[in-house]
């Protein structure tokens, strides 16, 4: 069975959704990796870039590296959560029992297929794992329910939700769910299903099942 990719927003980063939803990802019945957002780290760095003057393509790096930071605190808060920094330790850390936290640096920095700009973040670094892994399908975590108000991934950009890159980067057999604080409100644990709203044009799976 293919792991689920889930990205755990950067916005959630201080916040009690945040440990709501470690909770929730380390009850789950299916395999699953979160993918760490930039959170607070990536904010600096873009605060640095107008200070210190650096290119896009230096804050490309450096965000990447904010993402690798806050995966190391999100897996501080459960004994389950390991972190993994390659496909093989993504694997031994499953096979283990364990839920892996992904460190994106050391497959991602200077990786040909992903461009060096601003409108690449963690949501195009999670399809692009999921594409690694031939992973079924992406979750993303925001600490925003407004993409209840749309239906396509296009809309999802435009309005601002998901990065620029997100469309180019999933795969045409993955499919995208989105979900939001409210979400919290209504699931039920042990997780046992993909939570959130899928996008239109992406592949539907109501469970890891398929």
């Amino acid at each position: 069975m293919r792991p689920l990719v889930v990205k755990l927003g950067g916005s959630t980063a201080g916040h009690g959704e945040m440990h709501r939803w470690i909770n929730v990802l380390v009850s789950a019945t299916f395999p699953l990796i979160i993918v760490p957002g930039g959170g607070p780290f990536a904010d600096q760095v873009r605060i640095s870039q107008g200070r210190l003057g650096y290119s896009d393509e230096a804050a490309h790096a450096m965000a990447i590296l904010a993402m690798d930071q806050f995966g190391i605190a999100i897996a501080e808060h459960h004994e389950c959560l390991q972190v993994v920094r390659s496909i093989a330790e993504i694997s031994n850390a499953l096979d283990a029992g364990s839920l892996p936290v992904w460190l994106p640096s050391l497959m991602t920095i200077g990786a040909p297929d992903i461009p060096m700009s601003w409108d690449i973040t963690s949501d195009s670094l999670s399809a692009w794992l999921a594409k690694h892994l031939q992973s079924q399908a992406v979750l993303l975590i925001k600490q925003t329910d407004e993409y209840q108000f749309y239906s396509s991934v296009t809309e999802l950009v435009d309005a601002g939700i998901v990065d620029r890159m997100l469309p180019d980067m999933l795969a045409t057999d993955t499919s995208l769910h989105m979900a939001g604080p409210a979400m919290l409100n209504v699931l039920d644990l042990p997780l046992a299903a993909i939570p959130g709203h899928v996008m239109m044009g992406t592949r539907h799976f109501e469970a890891m099942g398929g």
